[in-house]
């Protein structure tokens, strides 16, 4: 009972900061002007992916657990995308594609060649090339990560002129200063550090508790609740009216947890990462790119109808995920 206490407190304190974060980040980018897309790939995304990022340093340095820390960075890129699913249901009638600037397929594509570029070093982990006991695929999937932020931004840069509204906004944030933005989205980082620390123990005790297994623990239990800031932030970017905030921040986190996967790979010393980890792992990563791709292909279509709550690539989304968390659960319970 006290695990899942503990479970419950840091699940709270990861929400509050993140809503705060959505907060603050609509104000810096408005401010600074580098656009809403480009905010919500690199710096929203960057923040609300940091429980993973201390959840899988802390799993591989402290506790020694590279399937929670695996688990925790693939799973949270699929239920990145089943939060666009739940972002269009409050979205009201129109759906949530219709809205979004087409460009948010720039980030989603290379969110889809990182995750595959992911699934071949899994299959071929043992095969891949090394330096010292890093795998070469982890500097290659930092330098994808790298060139995708340089893309969205020189692509930010051409179109900034058509965000005439944002600049206008800013009149709505004209008591808070930029300094004091920059302020209260640091604390509130640094809240959503210190909750994600303690998750990958929580996570271990959990599985030994109830015997699923840490594959399937970090997969979907520890993925879902350090996937929380990126839930909160993206429904408090679409209440403002930021959509491309909120997409951004999505495709954004599932390019940094892919580098999230890389650093993993430098600190774990005894060999390479995705040598040391259950193949079920490719169960995640290829409902990921399932998932992205439909997202892509409603980004790219842009219906102007739902069916009752959902568009129609929200209802394929939530089937993915939820066939992808079955097959999870049947072939990763009880593996390390």
């Amino acid at each position: 009972m006290i695990i899942w206490f503990q479970f419950v407190v840091c699940t709270a304190l990861i929400l509050f900061s993140g809503y705060k974060l959505a907060f603050y980040g609509d104000i810096i980018a408005e401010k600074t002007g580098l656009g809403r897309t480009w905010v919500g790939i690199v710096l929203m995304a960057s923040v609300t992916s940091l429980p993973e990022l201390i959840t899988g340093i802390s799993s591989i340095v402290i506790f020694d657990l590279p399937n929670i820390a695996a688990g925790d960075a693939l799973g949270s890129c699929m239920f990145n995308m089943l939060i666009i699913a739940m972002l269009d249901f409050v979205n009201g009638p129109t759906p949530l594609s219709a809205r979004a600037h087409q460009g948010q397929v720039l980030g989603a594509g290379f969110g889809m060649l990182l995750l595959g570029l992911v699934s071949i070093s899994l299959a071929g982990a043992a095969a891949m090339p090394r330096i010292g006991w890093v795998s070469l695929s982890s500097l290659v999937f930092l330098g994808v990560y790298l060139l995708a932020i340089r893309t969205v931004f020189l692509y930010e840069h051409r179109r900034i002129g058509e965000f005439v509204k944002d600049v206008a906004e800013e009149a709505l944030y004209r008591q808070i200063t930029k300094a004091r933005a920059f302020t209260m989205y640091g604390l509130n980082a640094l809240v959503i550090i210190a909750a994600a620390t303690y998750l990958p123990r929580i996570g271990e005790n959990i599985a030994e508790v109830t015997g699923l297994g840490r594959t399937f623990v970090g997969s979907v239990l520890i993925a879902v609740s350090t996937s929380l800031p990126e839930l909160v932030v993206s429904l408090g970017a679409l209440r403002l009216g930021a959509v491309d905030i909120a997409l951004g921040n999505l495709f954004g986190s599932t390019l940094f947890n892919v580098g999230i996967l890389a650093l993993d790979d430098v600190m774990y010393t005894k060999g390479a990462l995705l040598s040391n980890v259950s193949q079920a792992h490719l169960v995640t990563t290829s409902g990921a790119i399932v998932m992205t791709a439909i997202a892509v292909i409603g980004l790219t279509y842009q219906t102007t109808r739902k069916l009752k709550f959902f568009a129609w690539d929200s209802i394929a989304i939530v089937l993915v995920y939820a066939a992808a968390t079955l097959i999870l659960y049947a072939t990763g319970t009880g593996l390390e």
